[in-house]
C-alpha cells in the first residue's frame, strides 16, 4: 500500500493539534500561567518545557551555593491559601533543592504536569493572518496552533558563556552555573577557577572553597554584598507566618519592590551620623535585602544619600577581610550600590581569609586565554583542573531571541528589538498580536521580588484573554504609539535614578554587542500595578482588539 500523499492534499494548518494558548516554560510563570488559563478560564492550553523537570530556574540552577535572596515565605504563590498553609519552608533563604520541591509539589497538587511536555523546546513561532492563530514548532519537528502564544521563559535563563580564546582546548572540565550536572561537581583535591564575582559567583565561591584544594576567583568588577543571615524557620515562626500570609501578602502587592516591608520614607541625609550608623549596623545584621528596601527612600536616586550605604559597606569589607591589599581589591568603587542586583552571601568575604583561596583582579590584568592547563591573564598563567563561569545569562531578552518568533509578514522579533527591546508594559509587542511576555522587559521584573510579579503578570494577561473571548474578539495588539510612549516612560523613569551609572545586564552590558537599554521598569510595582489595573478599567487603552 502507497505511503506517498494524495494528490490533493488538506491544507496543512487543518491537521495541526489546535489549543487556546501555548505557554513556553514551566517555571514559576508557566505553571500558574497554565492553572490560571486552564483552571480558572477553563481554555485548552500545552505548556512545552525544554528541561526535563519542571522549575525553569530552579531546574537549572543547582550549582554550590544556589539558594533564593527572598525570603521563604513570600517567594512563593499566593494564589492558593491552601497551599500556604500545606506548606512549610525550612529556612529562611531555601537552597535550590528545596525551591525546586516545592514547584514540583505545585506541579502535582494541582494536576498541571498532564498538559506539560517536557524535554521540549520551542524553536519558532509564527503568527498566520488568515486563520489568526500561532503556528508553533518543537525542536523535535512537533506543529501546532494555537489562538494565544505566552512567553514564560524567565529573565534569567539564556546562560552567557563568555567567548574565550582556547576555551575549546582546556584539559580540564568547565560548567556555567546556569546548566550545573544535576548529579553535581567534585571539587576534593581540584583547582578550581570561578570566572565572576556576580550574585552567583557570590553564593559559589565559599562553597567551592570548603570543598576545593584551590580556589582561584577571577574578579572584574568587585560587588556590593550584605549578609544573608540564613537560619531554621522554627515552628512557632510557621504559626506565626501562617496566621499572617493574607497580611503579608497585601504588603508584598503594595510595595514597589514586592518584599513585604513597610515603606521607609526617610533620607539617609535627614538622620545624624550616628543614628545612621546604627540603621546600618542594625539591618548589617538582620540581613537581606530590607538594607536596601528598609533603611532609606533615597539610596536609588540620590548620591549622596548612596555614598553613606556604600561607605558602609567598604568599611565592613575592610573589617572581615585581613589582608588590607585583598580587601582594597573587593572595594566596589565603580558603581553605586545597588546599582547592580544587589547580592546577598554567606560568608563571602569571609572565603578570602582562606589560604586556599586566591583573588585576581582580571580588570587590572585581563584574561587572555584558556590554555590546556588553567587561564593565562596579561601577568600570569594559573593552573586548574576545573572551571567554573558565573557569568550570569543575556538577560530579560536573551531566551526569547533564542526562539524564531515571526509576526504578521514574517517580521522577526530579533529585527523588531534589534536596537534594544520595545514593549507595552512589558506584556505585549506592538507587531505581534496574541503574544504575551511574563515578565518582559519594559516590566518592574527582576526589580522586584519575582514571584509577587510573576503573579501580576499572569492574573493581568489571563484577564485579558477572558475579555477579549468573552467580547466574541479573536485578537489583541498593543498599538505602535502605546509601546513608544511606555518605552519613553520606562527610559525617562531609569534616567531619574541612579542605576543607569552601573555596566550591569539591566542594561545588557555583560553581552558584548548587545544595544545598551535599561530594561526593567523603576516605576516599583505598586504603582506599575495601577497603571496596568487603569489600562485594563479604560478598555484595554494602548491595544487595538479585533475580530
Amino acid at each position: 500500500m502507497s505511503s506517498q500523499p494524495s494528490a490533493k492534499p488538506e491544507p496543512a494548518q487543518a491537521a495541526l493539534p489546535r489549543f487556546d494558548a501555548v505557554v513556553i516554560g514551566a517555571g514559576f510563570s508557566g505553571l500558574y500561567a497554565l492553572y490560571r488559563l486552564r483552571d480558572v478560564l477553563g481554555l485548552d492550553v500545552r505548556v512545552y518545557e525544554a528541561g526535563d523537570g519542571v522549575g525553569g530556574t530552579w531546574y537549572w540552577n543547582r550549582y554550590p551555593g544556589a539558594r533564593c535572596d527572598s525570603e521563604s515565605y513570600y517567594y512563593s504563590y499566593s494564589f492558593s491559601e491552601e497551599l500556604e498553609q500545606e506548606w512549610e519552608w525550612t529556612s529562611k533563604y531555601p537552597e535550590q533543592p528545596e525551591i525546586l520541591r516545592y514547584l514540583e509539589h505545585v506541579a502535582e497538587r494541582f494536576d498541571l504536569r498532564r498538559d506539560i511536555r517536557l524535554g521540549t523546546r520551542v524553536s519558532s513561532a509564527s503568527f498566520d493572518e488568515a486563520s489568526g492563530d500561532w503556528e508553533v514548532r518543537t525542536d523535535g519537528g512537533a506543529r501546532v496552533r494555537a489562538r494565544f502564544l505566552v512567553s514564560a521563559v524567565g529573565c534569567l535563563s539564556a546562560a552567557n558563556v563568555p567567548e574565550i580564546d582556547g576555551l575549546d582546548r582546556f584539559g580540564g572540565d568547565w560548567y556555567h552555573t546556569g546548566r550545573w550536572p544535576h548529579d553535581g561537581v567534585d571539587f576534593a583535591g581540584k583547582r578550581v577557577g570561578l570566572v565572576g564575582t556576580g550574585s552567583t559567583g557570590i553564593q559559589a565561591a565559599p562553597v567551592i572553597a570548603a570543598q576545593a584544594d584551590r580556589l582561584t576567583v577571577f574578579q572584574r568588577t568587585p560587588n556590593f554584598t550584605v549578609p544573608a543571615r540564613d537560619a531554621p524557620l522554627a515552628p512557632e515562626a510557621w504559626a506565626e507566618i501562617k496566621s499572617n500570609y493574607r497580611e503579608i501578602r497585601h504588603r508584598t502587592r503594595a510595595t514597589r519592590s514586592g518584599f513585604p516591608y513597610i515603606p521607609v520614607e526617610r533620607s539617609a541625609l535627614d538622620v545624624s551620623d550616628r543614628e545612621r550608623q546604627a540603621i546600618y549596623e542594625q539591618l548589617w545584621e538582620d540581613g537581606g535585602f530590607k538594607f536596601l528596601w528598609g533603611s532609606f527612600s533615597d539610596l536609588l536616586n540620590n548620591q549622596q544619600a548612596n555614598n553613606t550605604a556604600a561607605e558602609f559597606i567598604r568599611g565592613k569589607i575592610r573589617e572581615i577581610v585581613r589582608d588590607p591589599e585583598v580587601a582594597e581589591r573587593l572595594l566596589p568603587t565603580t558603581h553605586p550600590y545597588g546599582t547592580k542586583r544587589p547580592p546577598i552571601d554567606t560568608d563571602y568575604y569571609e572565603t578570602f581569609n582562606r589560604e586556599n583561596v586566591e583573588l585576581v583582579d582580571i580588570r587590572r590584568s585581563p584574561i587572555v586565554e584558556v590554555t590546556p592547563g588553567g587561564i593565562r591573564t596579561g601577568d600570569a598563567e594559573y593552573p586548574l583542573d576545573v572551571i567554573v563561569f558565573a557569568t550570569g545569562f543575556d538577560a530579560m531578552t536573551g531566551s526569547l531571541l533564542r526562539i524564531d518568533i515571526r509576526g504578521p509578514r514574517g517580521r522577526s522579533l530579533a529585527e523588531k528589538w534589534a536596537e534594544g527591546p520595545k514593549t507595552y508594559l512589558g506584556l505585549q509587542v506592538a507587531g505581534f498580536p496574541n503574544l504575551f511576555t511574563i515578565t518582559g522587559p519594559g516590566s518592574p521584573s527582576v526589580l522586584t521580588n519575582m514571584p509577587v510579579s510573576i503573579e501580576q503578570h499572569v492574573e493581568w494577561i489571563s484577564d485579558c484573554i477572558e475579555h477579549v473571548r468573552r467580547a466574541g474578539l479573536t485578537r489583541i495588539e498593543a498599538l505602535p504609539e502605546a509601546e513608544e510612549r511606555w518605552v519613553r516612560h520606562v527610559n525617562r523613569a531609569a534616567s531619574q535614578t541612579l542605576l543607569m551609572q552601573a555596566e550591569s545586564w539591566y542594561l545588557g552590558a555583560n553581552i558584548p554587542g548587545k544595544t545598551r537599554v535599561f530594561m526593567p521598569y523603576v516605576g516599583g510595582l505598586s504603582d506599575y500595578r495601577k497603571i496596568c489595573d487603569k489600562v485594563s478599567s479604560d478598555g484595554y487603552e494602548g491595544f487595538e482588539l479585533s475580530a
